[in-house]
């Protein structure tokens, strides 16, 4: 007898539907596994075979094939050992084949039949919805993430047992609804707990604003890494929408948590500066997101940059640029989501105290080779270049407090409304993702600011990215201050952030 199922296969971030497909004919008892699956997908012949046995089902002695459609697309994971149990059971005549029509199933299967959680389950139930299935069963320990997806049955099972049931009488089973909410995550660091900084934390609040780029120079214990953890109490919370996008890449990466799968508050990745280019990037021979695109619609923050390998931070430029990051590989190229604001706090030197020539103890050549580490090409993509001064006694034993993280969000959240409703026909949202055309009709400079900015380009010999750069934190500031033209003075601020690196790598 002849019975298939839906199921599915992840590769990078797309679903792709498989059809698992069984057939029990006569001749010698084998179990037969076709239609380019893994290593690890051929092992779920035993699993599903034990896991039978050991919960009284005893299958026919004859020859079982079990097909994956289509052929062409490589088969991996354990998600396969439900889909193919409930294949061959109706293949079996154990379960009516009709139970099968129009679901998609997922889920690893253990030696006693207990049926446990897998990666990936929300883009799958994404694609079940699309595919119009009647409904889709999924593991227990997956079935809050599963219900994150409106207007498809979900239903969670935990055992082989359950699953037999709920495939035959679906219409049984109930669970307990879950509404999704937006909320900010709980202790978050506060914006307030940062004493002095105030040219640091005003390019922060710019950064932010326009989704700009920012690299925080400073000696150590000045507080960058300190404020740089604070930029996601000021960023407008998550959409619904955001979250969900968030929910599907940190599920692929199997990163979600049973109890509240929902992703409420933007990410913050802080990646060891001994972390390789493909964990940065993402990879693997299925290639896997990476810390770039877990970083995304969020912060990744690289503290002591120069001590990342040069092939780590160089991996940076595409994504930056493009704001998706492709990895090719000999069976394809996958392209993940890399809309992310990147901050980096760093040294001056490898003692931490240059120019101060007093506490400096390092050599020219020292100084040099640690700025070399990080390329201009990398330089010109960072928007703002702040510097973190040293606090005095006075500003740290002062017991007045700064602007909250609430107050300064708020701000922003202003500041990006009004860049939201002037790119709604641009597919963009914010200043830093203008480009080309874009930032000639939308930073249009008053004449007192192209002649500062000409003079500045003339003196500080600007690369052509360093100009666009600037134009885009200039508009920044503009909205900021409410006024649809850029003026003088808000070109000369946005120039004050690139005069820093231009300070230290000359």
């Amino acid at each position: 007898m002849f019975a298939s199922v839906l199921s599915a296969v992840i590769l990078g971030m797309e679903v792709y539907p498989v059809q698992v497909e069984a057939d029990i004919s006569s001749g010698l008892p084998s179990f037969t596994m076709v239609g380019f699956p893994s290593a690890q997908v051929k092992e779920a012949q035993d699993r599903v075979r034990t896991a039978l046995r050991n919960n009284e089902i005893l299958l026919p002695p004859k020859r079982i094939t079990v097909n994956f459609a289509p052929a062409d697309i490589k088969k991996e994971g354990a998600g396969f050992d439900m889909p193919v149990a409930a294949a061959v059971l109706a293949a079996a005549g154990i379960i009516n084949p009709d139970f099968l029509r129009g679901t998609m199933l997922a889920g690893e299967l253990s030696l006693n039949g207990e049926i446990h959680s897998v990666q990936g389950i929300l883009p799958m139930v994404i694609k079940a919805r699309e595919e119009k299935c009647r409904f889709c069963m999924v593991p227990a320990g997956n079935l809050q993430e599963a219900l994150l997806v409106p207007d498809i049955k979900v239903i969670g099972v935990s055992n082989l047992k359950e699953m037999i049931r709920y495939l035959r009488e679906p219409d049984t089973y109930r669970h307990q609804e879950i509404l999704p909410e937006s909320r900010p995550a709980e202790n978050m660091p506060d914006l307030r707990d940062i004493r002095g900084q105030k040219s640091l934390r005003r390019a922060v609040e710019i950064a932010v604003s326009g989704f700009h780029n920012l690299l925080m120079i400073g000696p150590p214990g000045a507080g960058k890494t300190m404020t740089a953890k604070r930029i996601p109490g000021i960023m407008p919370l998550l959409s619904y929408g955001e979250s969900l996008e968030l929910t599907k890449i940190y599920s692929i990466a199997g990163l979600l948590s049973e109890k509240d799968p929902l992703i409420r508050s933007r990410p913050f990745r802080s990646p060891h500066h001994t972390s390789t280019a493909a964990a940065l990037a993402g990879g693997g021979r299925n290639p896997k997101p990476g810390e770039i695109t877990l970083a995304h619609r969020g912060v990744l923050f690289l503290d002591e940059m120069p001590e990342f390998s040069r092939r780590s931070l160089e991996i940076l430029r595409q994504p930056l640029e493009d704001r998706v990051i492709r990895i090719s590989r000999v069976n394809g190229s996958f392209v993940f989501p890399a809309d992310f604001m990147l901050c980096a706090a760093m040294n001056p030197c490898p003692c931490g105290y240059y120019p101060d020539m007093d506490k400096c103890r390092c050599t020219s050549v020292q100084i040099t080779g640690y700025l070399n580490k990080i390329s201009q090409p990398l330089l010109d993509r960072l928007d703002l270049c702040a510097e973190a001064e040293q606090v005095d006694f006075s500003e740290m034993s002062s017991r007045e407090w700064g602007e909250s993280s609430a107050d300064v969000r708020k701000r922003v959240e202003k500041a990006q409304e009004i860049q939201k409703d002037r790119y709604r026909s641009e597919k963009i949202q914010f200043n830093g993702e203008l480009k080309g055309e874009q930032i000639e009709r939308f930073c249009r400079l008053d004449s007192g600011g192209q002649a500062f900015l000409q003079a500045a380009f003339e003196h500080m010999a600007f690369s052509p990215r360093a100009y666009h750069r600037i134009l885009k934190v200039a508009r920044t500031i503009a909205d900021m201050d409410g006024t649809s033209e850029i003026r003088k003075d808000h070109v000369g601020e946005a120039v004050s952030y690139r005069a820093f690196d231009k300070k230290y790598w000359t």
